[in-house]
């Protein structure tokens, strides 16, 4: 009997899984993740990320058995496997969703669609986010948005497995290079991924507005979602429609949680936002989002103040008692982590990308989407954007002003001298990056950023909770 391959990669997850929803209507399925050591062997890639999947891959096959089936792991470049299982089995059809990954990732893809088109089988892809392959234009991004986070949760009636009686145990072994888990970081899964939306849609979205920018606050106040929504252990349609359907049951008095959730909205709505950035131009993983900006940073780079910033040893200490944190758990509130990128670019003047290659490991949701998009606006390497220069100080006044947050994560007796003088390195800074956009070629560059990338639209209060039609507008925005 014919079956389906459902290639597993970074959505896992059994419910609203449309490749598996479609495969199931096709005939028995064979649930496949595959291990490829030239993944795992690229710098943006940590143990944390290894871990988190295999947890998430523990129960999705915990819930497969229970259906009589399983999920089985392989190790080996895509091709290779595809051609051992076709030769032991012939199938006709894989599905799978789409994948806005590293440009690895890409050159994978299109290695797996030279072989189907070579043994004649079909690739089936699904949309993963509200991201559009091949759109030409922003202007109906936002409609097609949300008409993907409209459409019914993929539900599946009946499920049959390819020889569900020939079950193995489930194994996964981590490559012997990769390094850093963080101990304290979040575990995968989608049982708790769904605990951890519950909590925030119940009760810690009270505190959303007002206590995502403190490090003190922001891991309650936070969703935490990012790394489940990052290795699809949850779908973003299941995310907005259960948001949605929780902000129709709060009561007009419960003014903070209803703002709170819908400002949620509006950062899930951009949250694919910036991924279609890199699926619309996968250069911006390498290379200046405005080219009129190449070699600014480059060839200036400073390894000694790149390693004191790793080690925690700038001397500046709400940005020291980032980085242990980060090690720690793999996570960093957004003001943090645009805190970091920003001491990165201008004090410290180091280029984006050896910064965000160290950072994607850090991360434990990196997305790369998001991350290289982020990485170059805080950076001001994508032209169409105001200077964003995050004074360490400041931020340490602001949002951790009687040391609590620093002297949790740096010890008491701890002193370090600050690099440089802050002041006088973020002026020079300043002065070079708007020196060279006074240059009229790299201002005349400008509307060719802003035409492939920029929003189309205001994401509004009162839109958020549930957009029925566009708001037109003349200002085009980039940020949160």
């Amino acid at each position: 009997m014919s079956y389906s391959i459902v290639w597993f990669k970074r959505d896992l997850r059994w419910q609203d899984h449309a490749a598996l929803a479609h495969a199931a209507q096709n005939g028995p399925v064979r649930c496949l993740y595959v291990i490829e050591p030239s993944l795992w062997a690229q710098a943006d890639v940590a143990l944390q990320h290894f871990e988190f999947i295999r947890e998430s891959i523990q129960a999705l096959d915990a819930h497969f058995r229970s259906l009589g089936g399983e999920i089985e792991v392989h190790v080996g470049e895509l091709p290779l496997v595809l051609s051992k299982l076709w030769q032991e089995s012939p199938f006709e059809n894989i599905y799978s969703h789409q994948e806005t990954g590293n440009g690895h990732t890409f050159a994978r893809d299109i290695a797996v669609n030279k072989w189907c088109q070579q043994h004649q089988v079909v690739w089936h892809e699904f949309p993963q986010f509200g991201v559009v392959r091949g759109l030409k234009n922003r202007n109906r991004w936002q409609a097609a948005w949300e008409q993907h986070m409209a459409q019914p949760i993929e539900e599946i009636e009946s499920l049959r497995f390819w020889k569900a009686n020939s079950v193995t145990p489930l194994t996964m072994l981590a490559p012997q290079h990769l390094q850093h888990n963080p101990p304290l970081r979040q575990r995968g899964g989608r049982p708790l991924a769904l605990a951890t939306l519950n909590s925030f849609l119940k009760a810690r979205s009270i505190g959303y507005r007002g206590g995502i920018s403190s490090p003190l606050t922001a891991p309650d106040a936070c969703s935490r979602l990012s790394a489940y929504l990052t290795y699809g252990c949850i779908s973003m349609r299941e995310v907005v429609q259960m948001t949605r359907a929780q902000i129709a049951q709060i009561p007009p008095q419960a003014v903070k949680q209803r703002s709170g959730l819908t400002a949620f909205i509006s950062r899930l709505y951009w949250h694919c936002h910036f991924i279609q950035k890199l699926e619309t131009e996968p250069d911006i993983e390498w290379q200046n989002m405005h080219r009129g900006y190449d070699n600014l940073r480059e060839h200036e780079f400073n390894l000694a103040y790149f390693e004191a910033l790793k080690s925690a040893q700038t001397g500046w200490p709400m940005v020291d008692a980032c980085v242990v944190m980060l090690k720690e758990t793999g996570w960093l509130n957004f003001r943090m982590r645009a805190m970091l990128v920003s001491v990165a670019a201008y004090p410290l003047w180091l280029h984006w990308r050896p910064v965000g290659e160290w950072l994607a490991t850090q991360f434990l949701d990196y997305e790369p989407g998001i991350h290289w998009s982020q990485m170059q606006m805080q950076s001001g390497t994508t032209g169409i954007n105001t200077t964003r220069v995050y004074n360490p100080l400041k931020q340490a006044q602001d949002h951790d002003p009687y040391g609590k947050f620093i002297n949790r994560w740096l010890p008491a007796n701890r002193h370090v001298a600050p690099l440089l003088d802050l002041a006088v390195a973020t002026r020079e800074a300043k002065s070079k990056l708007h020196a060279r956009r006074q240059d009229p070629l790299v201002r005349d560059g400008k509307n060719e950023v802003i035409e492939k990338h920029a929003s189309r639209k205001v994401f509004s209060k009162t839109r958020a909770a549930h957009i029925k039609q566009p708001v037109q507008s003349n200002q085009m925005g980039f940020d949160f």
